[in-house]
């Protein structure tokens, strides 16, 4: 079976596998972000506005936790995937073991770091009085379930940098699926309101995990669980950090901004703007999730041809993704920017929140058209083990742009600055982007191989 994956990424037409791989990653993503989508549904039909405000803390500091596997994911996808091409089996296990030994070390740092520091944590992303009880509640179970959440997150990763898409998609399938069904159960049936929410979050997430093993222990994939592999080996280790981090520091720099922009709108529009954004901007993530899904499906086709020496191979896997990403943002964004009241009644009835949230819709996905360029060139670094513009493309636009536009714009436009520095940090990142894609197309022409962090 890895073997006849290998011969895929290496052999088939490069547009008929990105479609392949990119599919059933979109599929996957399109599901797993009905984890958060579905809690702020059920919440905000049942808690009201101050629950989807207690979500819109919360986010942030989830997407700190989902950093972490998709650091240790992307990193020792990147790795496999070079092994692979290169047919360094042994190299490829090593990097899987150290991954499951990561994952836990973080995972239990979480749980400790969680339990004694809750409160502060909530206050420093924007909890106010009237917010921090629901937010508690919720992230109070879910830092008890940052090890499944990181080991799930992460080892999809994994599975495709072997080019093993469907079964990657249907691991995020069986734990959405199973949060669905289990979300009103405990957040109607059980009584227990925004922590039910959480609970069957984490609980879903035990389902995903036996999938994940199953594929690992069944023979079907490339490589295997043999704990000898989790022995600490600070070579594979550092390889994957150094090439997974931009991740990290994407999602932790993009968790600090959403918690500075809770700040602000509870400043500039009190609780009911920090509840807006949080229906808001949980529906621009779901929207992306397509792109996110073609940079997924990308990743093990450029790893591979990259180690293999096949760069124009590797540079067609880019460009066709690149162009596909454009394609879908701009349709999402013309939807959300043309029907954003149908969209937000999906999520509430609440006449003050449907008062604001178009407007501010209108405002934040100007520029979203652009994102999911930004986001497959950043992958594609990732892909090819180029940490320096990773970490800068998946960087610029929360902290490079978005905190100085956040800083200056409200100033002079007061809650509707807030709501337009999406936009213009969108526009400003993909200039960056393309400063550094250029380079990189030039250089994947050529039959020389890339300069290292190029």
């Amino acid at each position: 079976m890895g073997n006849d994956r290998e011969q895929m990424l290496a052999n088939e037409s490069v547009g008929k596998l990105i479609w392949k791989l990119s599919l059933p990653a979109m599929v996957g993503m399109f599901v797993n972000g009905l984890y958060n989508l579905v809690d702020t549904i059920y919440i905000g039909h049942s808690v009201g506005s101050l629950g989807i405000a207690g979500l819109s803390v919360a986010f942030p500091i989830q997407m700190i936790i989902g950093g972490t596997g998709a650091m240790l994911g992307i990193g020792t996808a990147s790795l496999i995937s070079r092994s692979l091409g290169a047919k360094d089996y042994e190299t490829a296990q090593w990097a899987f073991g150290n991954n499951v030994l990561a994952t836990a070390v973080l995972g239990i740092i979480y749980i400790i770091f969680g339990r004694i520091f809750l409160p502060q944590i909530l206050s420093i992303f924007g909890a106010s009085a009237e917010i921090l009880p629901y937010a508690s509640a919720y992230m109070g179970v879910i830092f008890l379930g940052s090890p499944l959440i990181i080991f799930t997150m992460s080892m999809n990763s994994v599975i495709r940098s072997e080019g093993a898409a469907k079964t990657a998609m249907w691991s995020m399938l069986v734990g959405a699926i199973a949060n669905i069904i289990l979300d009103p159960i405990f957040i109607f049936g059980l009584g227990m309101g925004i922590r039910g929410a959480a609970i069957a979050t984490v609980l879903s997430r035990i389902l995903t995990i036996a999938w994940i093993a199953w594929f690992f222990l069944s023979g079907k994939s490339a490589i295997s669980f043999r704990p000898a592999d989790m022995a600490p080996r600070f070579r594979i280790l550092r390889e994957i950090f150094t090439v997974g981090f931009p991740a990290l520091l994407h999602h932790a720099s993009s968790s600090l901004v959403f918690g500075l922009i809770n700040q602000m709108l509870g400043f500039y529009g009190g609780n009911i703007a920090v509840a807006v954004f949080g229906v808001n901007n949980r529906i621009i993530i779901f929207s992306a999730m397509p792109t996110i899904g073609i940079a997924q499906g990308m990743q093990p086709i450029a790893g591979y041809n990259y180690g293999a020496g096949n760069y124009r191979r590797t540079l067609e896997a880019i460009v066709t993704s690149n162009r596909l990403a454009l394609a879908f943002c701009s349709g999402i964004a013309l939807l959300l920017l043309v029907f954003p009241e149908p969209v937000l009644r999906i999520f509430t009835t609440d006449p003050a929140l449907l008062e604001v949230g178009p407007h501010a819709m209108r405002l934040m996905v100007a520029g979203f058209f652009l994102a999911g360029y930004n986001k497959v060139a950043g992958s594609a670094f990732q892909a090819l083990g180029k940490a320096f513009p990773a970490f800068l493309i998946n960087t610029a636009r929360p902290v490079l742009f978005f905190v100085p536009l956040l800083m200056i714009m409200p100033r002079y436009l007061g809650i509707n600055g807030v709501w337009f520095s999406f936009a213009v940090a969108d526009i400003l990142s993909f200039i960056l982007t393309v400063f550094f894609l250029m380079p990189l197309t030039r250089s994947l022409r050529a039959p020389e191989p890339l300069p290292e962090g190029a």
